[in-house]
Order: structure tokens, then C-alpha cells, then sequence
């Protein structure tokens, strides 16, 4: 056993020596990442540069000798690439994240959890988010996309297809809904309750068992705030344990969502399309002929990609008519996923590239 040990604090100690070398590193490529930053500042280029991203991926993935290390090494490199920006783009005064509705709201909570050195605006609705997006007065955005008990939002569907925006990330948050009300407020004295069409379905059974009347509202944050500010005892919201702190709101029953698995998929949005990840996902309109869809369907599995996801979605001005959202497992910039996106633009109609990630997974 002692050899063992021994074994063991030999490799910890030379691990400690290489991260010592790693650190020293480290300092030297974000002092070369500073004079880069005062280039793009000078002559107005953004902070992503996709084929400088390709570049060093391909040259330095080319440099290891043991190709087993291959996807880890690139993970590396990845998070390295990725420090950089976000560093690049805190010197810019380009690191806010946008998200829709106010403090407390789960897309608060997710934003914080993915950018936590960031700055954070939030916006009135989903549209809004895309608009800081797209003029530059965010980097990023996040928003809900799916819940797994409701489904779909498809509104943030509409956006995406509507909008030069790209999927940076998926995440999952897991979503623990909560009746809030004013201090003094008692269950048996509550007649509305006011949040988000979607908390509302998400606690359907539970404002059955008590005959409490759902309000539509905007957000769940701003129910909570609604709520707080209203003086009414009668009156309560569902919304995060978050919410009920910063609105000074007591908490009457928690986790009141009807699924204990209880989770929204949430997206973060940006202009420019990543360099890689380990899923990417199309939009795609189809000529409006009998079998189509399934020949487009049939290529992709032809072609050895796992589909994950399907949905679909009307096409406003086309009665009767869809657009359609596929999620791949796979990185877009393998040669494979570049044919398959060739011969899908010869078999669509429309073919847009929505994003390339990595799927994320929040704890809470």
C-alpha cells in the first residue's frame, strides 16, 4: 500500500509543478490577448473571429501525439479560447448578457450561472432580447426555449427564424415554482395568482386543488414584483425562491410544480456562429410536395447523424404551411456534417444553420 501511495503523491506532485508552469502561462497569453484586444479596439473588429478559431483548433490539434487526448485536447483549447473572449470582451464594455423579464426570473438565474463575471439587462419580453443582441448592446442572450412538462415556447421559435441570431449554448435549469404572497397572507385566504402562462400549466394540478383563479402575466419575476407592490392579501404569484427574496414576499408552498423533474431548456443567443460543438441545429423549409419531409428526414439518418429533436412550426404567411427545427448530434465543421449540409440545401426549400453548442447542465 505504501508504494502505492507513494506512486500516487509523485504524479500529484508533478501535476502541482505543471500547473505551476500552466499559471505562468496562462499570464503570458492573456498579456498577448491585451494586445489583441487594442488592435480590434482600433480598428473596430469584433471579439469573435470564427476562422482564426478553426485555425487554431486544426493547427494545434494537428501538434498532439496522442490522438486518444484528441476531443479532451480540444475541449482544452476550446476553454481557453473561450476565457479569452469573454476577457476581450470585458475590456470592450461588451460583456452584458440580456435576458427577458426582471431580477429573479429563472433566465436571471441562468444568465448568472453561465456568465457569472458578466454584466445583466433585462428586457421586457423575448424580442427585446434579440434586439440588444442584434444592435450590439449585448453580447449574448438568454432565453427560455423549452420546459419539460409544457413543451416548446414557440414565440422564441418565430424570433430564431425570423432573426440573424445563433445559438451559442443549451442549458438545463431545473425549475422549482414556488406560491409566493405578502407576509400575513395565509393559503386559505388567497383567490388569484398571478405568473407566467407557462408556471401557470406548470402548476395546474396545484391551483386546482385549491380553487385558486390563474392571472396571465408577463414574467414570474414581475408577478412576484406585481404582487409585492399590490397590498393585497388575496393576491399571490408563482415565481423562484429568488423572487420571494427580493421582493420581500413570503414563500406559502413550495415546489408546487407538478412535475418533481420539473426543468426548462434554456438557449443563449449571439451574432456570430461558434466555431464548433458537440450538437448543432437547422431551420428548414420544404417544397410543398407529398413526401418531402421524409426524404430530407431519411438523409440525415442516410448519412449517420443522430436526430434528437424535430418540431414544427406554421408558417405565418403561408396557411397550412411549416418550418422546421432539427437538433444533430454532431460538430458542424466535420467534413461529414459539411456534406450533409450541402446536400440538405439541394433537397430544402429554405436551410438555415441555427447554431453550433454544447449542451450545459445547471445544478440547483
Amino acid at each position: 500500500m505504501s508504494v502505492v501511495l507513494n506512486e500516487l503523491g509523485t504524479a500529484r506532485e508533478r501535476i502541482n509543478q505543471l500547473d505551476a508552469e500552466l499559471a505562468r502561462l496562462f499570464e503570458e497569453r492573456m498579456a498577448a490577448v491585451n494586445q489583441v484586444v487594442a488592435y480590434k479596439a482600433a480598428h473596430d473588429l469584433p471579439v469573435l473571429d470564427t476562422e482564426r478559431e478553426r485555425q487554431v483548433l486544426t493547427k494545434n490539434l494537428a501538434r498532439l501525439q496522442n490522438q486518444e487526448l484528441a476531443p479532451y485536447f480540444r475541449q482544452f483549447l476550446q476553454s481557453f479560447m473561450d476565457i479569452s473572449k469573454d476577457y476581450q470582451r470585458s475590456i470592450l464594455q461588451q460583456n452584458t448578457v440580456a435576458f427577458a423579464g426582471a431580477e429573479g426570473a429563472f433566465a436571471s438565474q441562468a444568465a448568472r450561472e453561465l456568465f457569472p463575471t458578466y454584466r445583466y439587462h433585462s428586457c421586457a419580453d423575448f424580442a427585446g432580447v434579440f434586439q440588444e443582441v442584434l444592435a450590439g448592446q449585448a453580447a449574448f442572450g438568454v432565453i427560455p426555449f423549452e420546459n419539460s412538462y409544457t413543451g416548446e415556447v414557440g414565440e422564441v421559435f418565430d424570433l430564431l427564424f425570423k432573426h440573424n441570431c445563433y445559438i451559442q449554448a443549451i442549458c438545463d435549469l431545473p425549475i422549482r415554482q414556488n406560491l409566493l404572497a405578502l407576509p400575513g397572507a395565509r393559503l386559505s385566504g388567497i383567490k388569484k395568482v398571478y405568473s407566467h402562462t407557462q408556471a401557470l400549466s406548470q402548476c395546474a394540478a396545484f391551483l386546482q386543488e385549491y380553487n385558486l383563479q390563474p392571472q396571465p402575466y408577463a414574467n414570474t419575476a414581475l408577478a412576484a414584483q406585481f404582487v409585492a407592490d399590490s397590498g393585497d392579501l388575496s393576491l399571490a404569484a408563482i415565481a423562484s425562491a429568488e423572487s420571494a427574496r427580493l421582493y420581500g414576499l413570503d414563500i406559502l408552498a413550495p415546489s408546487i410544480n407538478s412535475s418533481s423533474q420539473n426543468t426548462t431548456r434554456f438557449i443563449v443567443i449571439g451574432r456570430e456562429l461558434k466555431a464548433c460543438g458537440s450538437h448543432f441545429n437547422l431551420l428548414f423549409t420544404v417544397n410543398h410536395n407529398a413526401g418531402q419531409l421524409a426524404r430530407v428526414m431519411s438523409l440525415i439518418g442516410d448519412l449517420g447523424f443522430n436526430m434528437e429533436s424535430i418540431k414544427s412550426r406554421p408558417l405565418r404567411d403561408l396557411p397550412w404551411q411549416y418550418y422546421f427545427y432539427v437538433e444533430i448530434e454532431g460538430n458542424v465543421d466535420d467534413a461529414a456534417a459539411q456534406d450533409l449540409l450541402v446536400q440538405l440545401k439541394n433537397n430544402c426549400h429554405s436551410l438555415k444553420l441555427l447554431g453550433s453548442y454544447d449542451l450545459l447542465q445547471i445544478s440547483k
